[in-house]
């Protein structure tokens, strides 16, 4: 009924907003209950801050299934991507402190920086490792770091000028992970000291905010008050640890809670001040972080709900329109384990929401609730309208991802031939063996990349991971010389609607190593 109210009030200019409303506590603690109760969420925190006020700061349900330990404001959370504004804050901070620009080029502070381009090699920018506009592809390289790699920040780099561009620079947007992580090297040489260091030493404290830590590592003993993932499968929910992305580092690393991710919203709201009035970054450094630097398509589906008529990405943020009001905001997500942070300037009005379960759509219904309410806008049961479609949606990838027998099924050839140690130039070793009769496949820098090969057809096999909750089985596909020899092997996701973008399989190209 909302809807029908909407359009036909925009179609007549009428709509207009409550510019006092304000954010109704008890009201948002019975639709955060809600939204768990229909998403099977175990625990959630949210904190919602509203003309430089914590409106609500407060924990839900469990931080562990098993364990039953309750979430409270101070329980820490893997906060995934939105680890990104810290990074792009953190060179605003040495910006203004005179030790680089937004336009130097990367390879002034790190020369051994390389993409496969040698233009782009050169021209890349401080501010193009911030905004998805490399012209690297979604998630391209992420296998470097994800789940739980081995690799250093220097074999990281080195495995860069490896990756193949998926679109020209400055062109598209492709959300990319590797760049942010090369972002979180430039604050360390620029400044003298690590990227988690500089942000727990230059930004956490100066926020107090003493529990949050730049690693899951970094958490003191003493501090049992975090919480652990948990992936939905078979209609059971499964508690799944993972190191809240340490190996991600300034695109992900960082663990935090809403009691402390409000002085951060604050500060935000407050154009880079501090409670005290002193200037961690100035308003000139926030309002380069957020303005566009890369456009999107604006959704439809976005418009209908509200209004949305443009969408990019600044440094560090997500930029759109919401009812007519610039929005920035974040979501970062873990297996396991999803996080969103929103701003809405202009009403002094900042939302941050923790989850230790994969159901965005959650935290994206308690979300619009909030908004709702502060802009006086008609009541919507967001929390149903997101459910219907991200079960259907869920209904819709799992079918889809059913494998259609195959017709004239053609037989592999022995496994000696498959069975070799190979080699992809960006990520390294990646070893098939011949045990007892299977063929097995490990990915030597990634622990829970260990998988047997199912024959699917012909040479293409399909890898099935020891560790099921991945949801992340892929195509091996070997291409032969005439003589049988293994010439090179690719790979892609079965599911790709399923399986998570930085499983980017599609970009290994396997040739046998030399002996």
């Amino acid at each position: 009924m909302k809807r029908c109210f909407l359009a036909a009030a925009i179609g007549l200019g009428l709509l207009s907003f409550n510019s006092t409303a304000e954010v109704d506590a008890d009201k948002l603690s019975a639709v955060i209950e809600k939204s768990m109760a229909r998403f099977n969420v175990p625990g959630m925190a949210v904190a919602v801050v509203q003309n430089d006020q914590v409106v609500l700061a407060k924990g839900f349900g469990v931080a562990h299934l098993d364990t039953k330990k309750a979430v409270t404001a101070q329980t820490l959370f893997g906060i995934a991507s939105n680890t990104k504004a810290f990074t792009s804050a953190a060179l605003a901070m040495l910006i203004e402190q005179g030790k680089l620009s937004w336009d130097d080029r990367v390879i002034d502070h790190i020369p051994e920086f390389r993409l496969a381009d040698p233009y782009v090699t050169r021209e890349m920018r401080i501010r193009d490792l911030l905004s998805h506009r490399s012209g690297l592809g979604l998630g391209e390289g992420d296998l470097l770091i994800w789940p739980d790699t081995d690799k250093t920040v220097k074999e990281i780099l080195a495995g860069l000028q490896h990756l193949q561009p998926d679109s020209s620079f400055r062109s598209q947007y492709a959300y990319n992970n590797l760049m942010f992580v090369t972002a979180g090297e430039v604050v360390a040489r620029v400044s003298g000291q690590s990227w988690q260091d500089f942000i727990e030493q230059k930004i956490l404290a100066p926020l107090a905010m003493h529990d949050s830590k730049a690693g899951f590592s970094r958490i003191p003993k003493s501090n049992g008050n975090w919480a652990t993932g948990h992936i939905p499968m078979e209609g059971q929910l499964t508690p799944f640890f993972v190191n809240y992305l340490e190996d991600f580092r300034g695109a992900g690393a960082i663990a935090s809670s809403v009691a402390d991710m409000s002085k951060w919203l604050r500060l935000q709201l407050n154009e880079g001040k501090l409670p005290s009035g002193e200037a961690l970054f100035s308003e000139k450094s926030q309002q380069e972080m957020w303005h566009l630097h890369i456009t999107s398509k604006a959704s439809k589906r976005a418009f209908d709900a509200y209004r949305q008529q443009f969408r990019g990405y600044g440094l560090g943020w997500s930029i759109e329109d919401y009812h007519g009001y610039k929005k920035m905001a974040h979501g970062g997500g873990i297996l396991g384990m999803v996080s969103q942070v929103t701003l809405l300037p202009e009403k002094e009005l900042g939302i941050v929401v923790l989850s230790n379960q994969q159901a965005f759509s959650a935290l994206s219904a308690i979300t619009h609730e909030v908004l709702e309410d502060a802009l006086g806008l008609e009541d919507k049961d967001w929390v149903e309208e997101l459910a219907i479609k991200h079960f259907e949606g869920k209904e819709k990838a799992y079918a889809k991802s059913q494998l259609a027998a195959v017709k004239n099924k053609q037989a592999a050839l022995p496994n000696a031939i498959y069975a070799n140690a190979y080699q992809d130039a960006w990520y390294g070793d990646i070893n098939i063996t011949d045990e007892k009769g299977n063929l097995r496949i490990d990915f030597t820098h990634t622990a829970r990349l260990k998988g047997t090969l199912e024959h699917y057809n012909g040479n293409t096999f399909i890898a099935r991971w020891d560790e099921k909750l991945l949801e992340a089985d892929a195509f091996v596909e070997f291409q032969l010389n005439a003589d049988n020899s293994v010439k090179s092997v690719t790979m892609r996701a079965v599911s790709p609607a399923i399986t998570d973008f930085s499983f980017d399989f599609h970009n290994l190209h396997l040739k046998v190593k030399s002996k």
